[in-house]
């Protein structure tokens, strides 16, 4: 098998001729190709409006190793042998109670599925509802603002990730085929296998639910158990060693459940977890994170800055954007973006309001949105305490819920910059409609505020009611400032992105956890047999780099244990 590289095919299909291409740069006929694979495909828009797909792909023909010898100066031409992700071996020691697994999010997931796939019967305990019940009680908090704190959009079977725009693409370098597992087990559960060689493949919030459905259904298969709305009340421990947890049931009753292997999954926002583990002994550290706030441009401008003309969104849909910026120590940065999607409330406490981004699958709505957020050092923390950056979370979250009344606070953004830059003469006008259908209000003020020359309208959308506020008292001055000058450096690579009439919406707090659960070469905590895992332990930002972490925790187990007397 061979792979061949740089294979350009200007884009005006979206179903190239793979093998024609082949052909022409391989200088054979089409009858010598026995088979064509794609390995990646990405976009190049340099030049644009003239717009090429990128290929890498693997193919089988006739005469390789010739083929091999006069294209041996070729870079782009290479032999190919198709990696496939294999379980460990399983080891030797004695394990005789099931692993328990908290949380069901990606890690939780992906390190259930693969103990199940190696005999060990995991039990995964998950403190919100099934993804069937969860949707439900997500779409009744934004139709009618009544919070269920345990079954949100944070919390319940799928993880945060789920009610988002299901983005698949990560930095993560693994040459031990672990994202590849990811990806292919997404597929034979029911996505589209573009996810295996797409640059930046994503699900939708609309497909994502039945996949993740899917796969706990093969865990249980496999001989597994998941109990919903259970939730972890406390760790037994001797010599530093996990012996059980101890669970709150669906009914109230409190359950122990002997076990010497707790992989704990729990996500970035399980507070009161945090604070139990803490409680608990468990060595934990403060991270950074960033903040921010969300941001709605018209999809049409986000296509035309993009691709160079709006017609290739036909062919290959809306366009993301990625950006990022440096002040010095800080850096501000697009996160999450969400092309044709929708700003949702995304709160899980009561009294504190967190947004975030969704898309479907077909990423139709008008809009495109992204966090645009600023880095949060540690040092911005009100103490040296663990959690005290989950005490700065709350403390935006709560000025959020208070500028709106605890529906999403939103703004336009030349509102938002003149409020901060007081004494420039500036006159904004928003003509939106708040929810009630009346006009909003008008600011005067005095001096010079510069936006991108691009002129746009757009009016807003989101899941989850909102309010227009002024969000300027969110953050402090430094982060004002620094949200500007990302703005304004943004604004140069996309005409229009620091429009006055960009909408913000807030806040976006998180983007990851401010928690960190130190951990050694075996994956082990402080706590030997707890092993921390995915975003809520720190190591991991998004679907892919959490799953890929569970995987290595149940690689873990499954190299240190023998499957004998699971039940």
């Amino acid at each position: 098998m061979l792979r061949l590289d740089q294979i350009k095919i200007r884009v005006n299909d979206k179903q190239p001729d793979l093998r024609r291409a082949v052909c022409s740069k391989l200088k054979i006929p089409d009858s010598d190709i026995l088979s064509v694979g794609i390995i990646r495909r990405s976009l190049d828009a340099r030049k644009k409006p003239d717009l090429f797909y990128v290929y890498s792909l693997c193919i089988e023909c006739v005469n390789e190793d010739r083929l091999l010898k006069r294209f041996s100066k070729d870079a782009g031409i290479s032999p190919y042998a198709k990696k496939e992700y294999e379980l460990p071996e399983t080891g030797s020691e004695k394990l005789i109670d099931r692993p328990v697994i908290v949380g069901m999010g990606p890690a939780g997931l992906f390190c259930a599925y693969e103990l199940a796939r190696a005999g060990f019967k995991p039990l995964v305990i998950e403190r919100g509802r099934c993804v069937e019940d969860r949707a439900g009680d997500v779409e009744r908090f934004w139709e009618t603002g009544i919070l269920d704190t345990s079954s949100n959009v944070q919390f319940g079977e799928g993880g945060a990730g789920t009610f988002s725009d299901g983005k698949l693409s990560t930095s993560v370098k693994d040459k031990d085929g672990r994202i590849g597992e990811v990806l292919k087990t997404f597929v034979e559960f029911g996505a589209d296998d573009e996810i295996l060689y797409d640059h930046m493949p994503h699900l939708g919030t609309d497909v994502l639910p039945g996949i993740v459905r899917n796969i706990r259904n093969r865990i249980i298969e496999l001989g597994g158990e998941v109990r919903f709305e259970t939730c972890l009340t406390g760790i037994g421990c001797t010599d530093g060693q996990v012996e059980s947890v101890t669970v709150r049931c669906r009914d109230g009753s409190e359950e122990r459940i002997d076990t010497s292997v707790l992989a704990l999954a729990i996500g970035h926002s399980a507070r009161d977890t945090y604070k139990l583990l803490y409680d608990s002994g468990l060595k934990m550290e403060q991270k950074a994170f960033a903040a921010g706030f969300r941001v709605q441009h018209p999809q049409s401008l986000i296509n035309e800055n993009q691709y160079g003309d709006e017609k290739y969104a036909d062919i290959l849909g809306a366009s993301p954007y990625k950006l990022t910026a440096n002040f010095g120590d800080r850096g501000v940065f697009s996160f999450c973006m969400c092309p044709g999607g929708y700003v949702v409330n995304s709160s899980s406490e009561e009294g504190e309001t967190v947004v975030n981004g969704m898309s479907y699958s077909g990423r139709d709505s008008a809009n495109a949105n992204s966090a645009i957020v600023v880095s949060i050092p540690v040092s911005d923390y009100p103490s040296d305490h663990p959690l005290a950056g989950i005490e700065y979370q709350r403390e935006i979250e709560r000025r959020a819920y208070k500028a709106a009344g605890g529906r999403i606070p939103a703004q336009r953004y030349g509102d938002y910059k003149a409020k901060v830059k007081q004494g420039a003469a500036y006159a904004v006008s928003c003509e939106a409609k708040d929810v009630e259908g009346s006009a909003v209000h008008q600011i005067p003020v005095s001096g010079e505020i510069s936006f991108s020359s691009e002129s746009f309208t757009v009016d807003p959308v989101f899941k989850g009611s909102y309010e227009w506020c002024d969000l300027s008292g969110i953050f402090d001055d430094n982060i004002n400032e620094l949200f500007i000058s990302g703005m304004t450096r943004f604004g140069n690579v996309i005409k229009g992105f620091d429009s006055p009439e960009t909408i913000m919406a807030g806040v976006e707090s998180r983007t990851s956890s401010p928690v960190r659960i130190p951990r050694d070469d075996d994956m082990q905590s402080s706590i030997k047999g707890l092993i921390p895992l995915g975003e809520g332990a720190g190591y991991a930002g998004g679907i892919t780099s959490a799953a890929v972490d569970g995987i290595r925790g149940a690689e873990t187990i499954i190299r240190k244990y023998a499957v004998i007397n699971m039940v």
